[in-house]
């Protein structure tokens, strides 16, 4: 029968897993804790990163619907619990993982789907949201100037075109 200190692990991780955006598996061996506290600074305030035990995390990704992670659940693990933008968190873990090359990414979830690690890398390469949405918003004020200037253009077009026949006339009428 399980104990009920395992039991409310097991609802708390569940809970976790359901409420986050995304959840990165890591393997934290060989990191000291002054790292480890560098590592959850680095992740930003929307990232909660907590080292958990492999079989409770386990019975809880699969409570809240999450099976793809199974295979993930060996040797030491953390999981890093992501609530706001994944790619800042994402970009948190990359940059640490360079410097600390015992951090392992070892893959993960986002949005209801299993990533692997070189997908999480992959997403840390994005630019974050803020900057995406700057740049559709200038494309798009782009695209609306030019429209503009091509509407603006066809009746400019069509005043110089009449102008330039009128003189010409003019010209061969006064040959004449």
């Amino acid at each position: 029968m399980a104990r009920p200190d395992k039991a409310a692990a097991v609802a708390e991780l569940a809970d976790q897993f359901r409420s986050s955006n995304a959840a990165v598996l890591t393997e934290y061996r060989g990191l000291t804790v002054a790292q480890l506290k560098t590592l959850r600074r680095s992740l930003g305030e929307d990232a909660q990163y907590a080292v958990v035990k492999n079989t409770l995390t386990k019975i809880a990704a699969n409570e809240a619907g999450i099976s793809t992670l199974d295979d993930l659940f060996n040797g030491p693990t953390a999981v890093a619990f992501i609530s706001g933008d994944p790619v800042t968190s994402a970009k948190g873990l990359r940059d640490f993982a360079k410097d600390n090359p015992n951090l392992v990414i070892k893959g993960g979830v986002l949005d209801g789907k299993a990533l692997s690690a070189d997908e999480f890398k992959k997403l840390a390469d994005l630019e974050s949201r803020e900057v995406l949405l700057a740049k559709l918003a200038g494309a798009m004020k782009g695209k609306q100037t030019q429209a503009a200037q091509l509407f603006q253009a066809l009746p400019s077009k069509f005043v110089r075109t009449a102008e330039a026949l009128r003189v010409k006339l003019e010209e061969q009428g006064g040959a004449e």
